[in-house]
């Protein structure tokens, strides 16, 4: 092992939410029921001599910048570091609660979790910042196979469908690439527990229903935790705007403990479970053969990056508030789709109300935290899986980190292509055919810039 040559801490705290507070994830209203298992924050504070900084990760769909931002200030007052150097990502959990500003709260429910969060993000920062231990640290790349999967499929009348239904007999491929690849980060601390940083895209929607839940990042966290003795995990989701944990054609026990849900997909808890277990192998396969590598520096870097709207042609417009109309007043039954695609013509016609007047373009917050020659790229929504696998290429560093969601959720990030090809994700992104391209070249030149 090599010596201890920066400073790491570590906290997490509880942020489950009352009962009867909206579920987001799906175009169609939830309401927690109950709860499955703990929605966590967990925190990782790093130090080297002045330069700090502090990564936080919330068990939630998706939270909107202008709440993280006040989380973000607030941080930086706590704990006094620059509110640039605090990284906020959501595992993107589809069993979680509603987090919004309290202006935009539709209940009293929403406005008490919201402060409820504002205070346990702050504590959980700072408590870090108290836990901080000489480190060392390493890096692994493990691999998860048969757990991601491809969910843009071409169909055989032509038409590309996003979740086509398990078994669908008018499936001809899928389209797009699959990462398996695991990223390790081991921190080892002095006479502490060691800190295990686990990166990985895919969509955590494996449970469904009214019950809150982590989803598999909850159990990966758990079963590394169990495995290994004195650790704490901690999961960064990747880029997964285009995989999930479909698998349309099972064979065996594929299907074991999953049920089909309203939109043709198969969901399970004890799929979330296997998911769980995977990635914990995955960890398990480099966690005693990581490369340590020296930590000479912390360094952060943010920056706004200028994308083009997805405006709607006007001529659109009467069928999408037509479509609009009869969703919120429960006549799904009158829209002349069902499943997934129902879920996209909805999904689209509210993209295109959303942007009948502008903007022409979004100034998008896109951040980097460096810790030595190991970086986590923050992409505030849900970048496709080509996008990940470009920014890992990046020069000069050991491991690059793309993950989804941070800052913000902002929605899909496609490639050039799936706009051509059509599809759920293109039809409801707020973004301009190229903004995929756009996200890998600026990201590359902030990978650049921070090095």
């Amino acid at each position: 092992m090599n010596k201890y040559d920066f400073e790491a801490g570590f906290s997490r705290v509880n942020v489950n939410p009352m009962l009867g507070i909206a579920i987001t994830g799906y175009y169609k209203p939830r309401y927690a029921e109950g709860i499955l298992d703990d929605l966590e924050i967990n925190a990782i504070a790093v130090r080297k001599g002045k330069d700090a900084a502090v990564l936080l990760t919330i068990d939630n769909c998706g939270v909107d910048s202008k709440v993280f931002d006040v989380y973000r200030e607030e941080i930086a007052k706590v704990t006094g570091i620059d509110a640039a150097a605090v990284f906020i990502h959501s595992t993107h959990t589809h069993t979680g609660p509603n987090l919004c500003a309290p202006e935009v709260a539709e209940c009293d429910f929403e406005k008490e979790y919201y402060t409820f969060v504002k205070r346990r993000m702050t504590d959980a920062a700072k408590m870090a910042f108290e836990d901080l231990k000489p480190a060392a640290m390493g890096i692994g790349v493990g691999k998860a196979e048969n757990v991601a999967f491809l969910r843009r499929f071409l169909m055989k009348d032509g038409s590309i469908k996003t979740n086509p239904g398990v078994n669908n007999p008018d499936i001809v491929e899928p389209i797009g690439i699959v990462d398996e690849r695991v990223n390790v980060i081991r921190i080892d601390r002095e006479n502490a527990e060691s800190i295990v940083i686990v990166n990985f895209g895919n969509h955590p929607d494996t449970v469904g229903g009214n019950l809150i839940s982590a989803d598999w990042p909850g159990f990966t966290r758990r079963k590394v935790e169990k495995a290994l003795d004195n650790v704490k995990c901690v999961f960064f989701n990747g880029a997964q705007g285009d995989v999930n944990h479909v698998n349309v054609h099972p064979k065996g026990g594929d299907l074991n403990d999953m049920f089909m849900d309203f939109d043709d997909v198969s969901r399970g808890y004890g799929h979330a479970r296997h998911l769980g277990n995977v990635m914990a192998a995955s960890v398990l396969q480099v966690f005693d053969k990581v490369e340590y590598i020296p930590v000479k520096s912390i360094k952060y870097l943010q920056e706004k990056v200028d994308i083009p709207s997805n405006m709607p042609d006007p001529s659109d417009m009467p069928k999408a508030y037509e479509i609009e109309k009869l969703h919120k007043e429960g006549k799904d039954d009158l829209i002349p789709f069902k499943g997934m695609m129902l879920t996209t013509v909805v999904a689209e016609a509210e993209r295109m109300i959303r942007l009948e007047h502008g903007p022409e373009n979004f100034s998008l917050l896109f951040s980097a935290i460096a810790i030595g020659d190991v970086v986590f790229f923050g992409i505030p929504g849900e970048p496709f899986t080509p996008i990940g696998v470009e920014l890992k290429k990046a020069k000069g560093w050991k491991a690059v980190l793309p993950c989804c969601l941070t800052n913000s959720s902002d929605g899909y990030f496609p490639m050039q292509d799936s706009y051509d090809e059509g599809g759920y994700e293109a039809r409801s992104s707020s973004f301009k055919a190229g903004v995929a391209e756009l996200i890998i070249k600026n990201g590359l030149e902030i990978l650049e810039k921070i090095r």
